[in-house]
This record gives structure tokens, C-alpha cells and sequence, in this order.
């Protein structure tokens, strides 16, 4: 509301007001952000007849961990885990020491070439060669079957690196930098002493942005890794939600238990979502803060 002052002109609203309208506005944001996660939640514990009749609203209805119990009885689920962990630890480090590697260089305005070569970067961000030449090249180098497959023909995510190009041209301050080549600090030696201490903020943003991304991918796993054992975890999930579907539409054709298996298959797919997105949910508190700081700094400035 408006108030008026001793003038009698209408003035903004109150900080006390300010305030309440600002916690009102964010809390129905988080609602509207959070309730989809936690619906699925809700869902993965209950009865898939309730949630389709509407009796889930907040609570679980007819609650079970019959969903869970199939996931895990999948021997694939440990080895899908191991897979996922160890292709999002080694496939981070490489994406941003790539970004920064690239990122950096185009920060340095006297680099011979610079606009040549930020035009090239940002050519591949709106033409690609598409998935089968793709394919082809990495079968002939030989990546197939390989980890590296999901790493190098993406190393560098070019949205990314302009992000924290920015963040090196606008927030690392070039007096530190010179005053290190001065003191007779090599190229190298500056950039590992001066530039990468000073920038573990954008550093964390796309540390959780490489995490994510490496962690949900399973269609590049699907294309380049046909060894099952070789699978990560959504693509475990995948195959795990696929068999109990043919299963259940296998059973219809045999006998009359398609409905409980229709109801496992049901419960499933919401378990599947919850145990391919609780890593994520766990790490990205620890990294929240520099998460914040280090996306606004590294953000386009006018």
C-alpha cells in the first residue's frame, strides 16, 4: 500500500511492507519451483493409483518403497552409480580446465587473432556437422567403447567459456597480473598463481554446470558406449523402466497380471527420478554461495 506524507503526496510503499511483498513473491516462486520435485517425491512412495485419482496432493497415499526395491534389486544399479561418479568427476575436471584453457587466452585483449578465433567458438554454438558425421569421426579415431567419447568431441562448451571469459576480462584486475610479469612471473606461472586462485568462484559455476551436464547425459552414453557394463546410471534407469514396461505388456498377453505389473512400472518411473537426481540435490548446497557470486560476476556487463 501507498502512504502519505506530511505534504500529503503519495509516497511508495514502507520498508517493513517492502519487505513482506518481497518474502510473499519469493515464497510463491519456491513453491512453484520446488512443489514439481517434491510431487515426484511424493509419487515415488505412493500407490500410482492414488496419484493418478488425485489423492497426492502433499502426503503420500498408500505409501510403499515397492518402487525403490525395484530399482535396487537391479544388480546394474552399483555398476550405473561407479559409471556415473567416475565419467562426472574425470568429465568436469576436463571440461573446465578445456574452458579455462580456451577462456582465458580470449580474455587478453592483445592476443594476435582474438576476434578470429571468439568467431570460430561462437560459429559452433549455431552449426554442427549433426550425430551420424559425428559418429563417424569418433569411431574412426577410435573413442567407441571408450570413456572418452562423452568428453572430447564436446570438450569445450562454448556458452560457458564466454561466461567466463567475461568473468576475466571484467572481475580479475589487470594490475595484478602485471605486477606478477613484472616480478618476472612467466605466462603460466601468472595465470596459475594470480588468474586461477582468483577465480574459484565462476570456477564453482561451472564446476556445478559440468557436474549436471555430465551427470544427466545418457544419450551420448546410448550412441557411443554399447557395453551394458560400461552404462551410467540414467542410462541404467532407462533400460531398467524399459524392461519393466515390455515386461508388464508381455504379462497382459499371458495372464491377468498386467495390472500389478503396469502398477510397478508406474511406481518406477518416479523412483528413477528421484535416485538419478538426489546426488545433484545433495552437492549443489555445498556450492550454492559460490555458485551465486561467481555466475553474476561472470554476467554479461554493459
Amino acid at each position: 500500500m501507498r502512504t502519505k506524507s506530511k505534504a500529503g503526496k503519495l509516497t511508495g510503499f514502507s520498508e517493513k511492507t517492502s519487505d513482506i511483498i518481497l518474502v510473499a513473491v519469493c515464497l510463491v516462486i519456491l513453491v512453484i519451483v520446488a512443489y514439481p520435485l517434491f510431487y515426484v517425491l511424493v509419487a515415488s512412495v505412493s500407490n500410482p493409483y492414488d496419484v493418478y485419482a488425485g489423492k497426492t496432493f502433499v502426503l503420500p497415499s498408500g505409501f510403499t518403497f515397492d518402487g525403490y526395491k525395484a530399482v535396487f534389486a537391479d544388480p546394474s544399479i552399483v555398476t550405473g552409480y561407479l559409471n556415473s561418479i567416475k565419467y562426472t568427476v574425470v568429465g568436469t575436471i576436463f571440461s573446465v580446465v578445456m574452458l579455462y584453457l580456451t577462456a582465458y587466452p580470449l580474455s587478453v585483449k592483445e592476443l594476435p587473432g582474438r576476434k578470429f578465433f571468439s568467431i570460430f567458438f561462437i560459429i559452433t554454438m549455431y552449426f554442427g556437422g549433426g550425430l551420424v558425421p559425428t559418429y563417424l569421426i569418433v569411431k574412426q579415431t577410435g573413442l567407441v567403447n571408450n570413456m572418452w567419447a562423452l568428453f572430447l568431441p564436446g570438450g569445450v562448451a562454448v556458452g560457458n567459456m564466454i561466461i567466463v571469459r567475461n568473468f576475466f576480462e571484467n572481475s580479475i584486475p589487470k594490475e595484478m597480473i602485471e605486477a606478477a610479469e613484472i616480478d618476472g612471473a612467466s605466462k603460466w606461472t601468472t595465470f596459475l598463481r594470480v588468474v586461477v586462485p582468483l577465480s574459484r568462484s565462476i570456477m564453482a559455476v561451472m564446476v556445478v554446470f559440468s557436474m549436471v551436464a555430465y551427470w544427466n547425459d545418457w544419450f551420448t552414453s546410448l550412441i557411443y558406449l554399447p557395453e551394458t557394463a560400461k552404462a551410467p546410471l540414467p542410462l541404467v534407469l532407462r533400460n531398467i523402466l524399459i524392461k519393466s514396461s515390455a515386461s508388464a505388456s508381455q504379462m497382459s498377453m499371458i495372464s491377468g497380471g498386467y495390472a500389478e505389473l503396469n502398477k510397478l512400472t508406474e511406481m518406477i518411473k518416479f523412483s528413477s527420478i528421484i535416485v538419478a537426481a538426489a546426488p545433484m540435490l545433495i552437492v549443489y548446497p555445498f556450492v550454492q554461495k559460490y555458485f551465486e557470486k561467481g555466475f553474476m560476476a561472470g554476467a554479461v556487463k554493459g
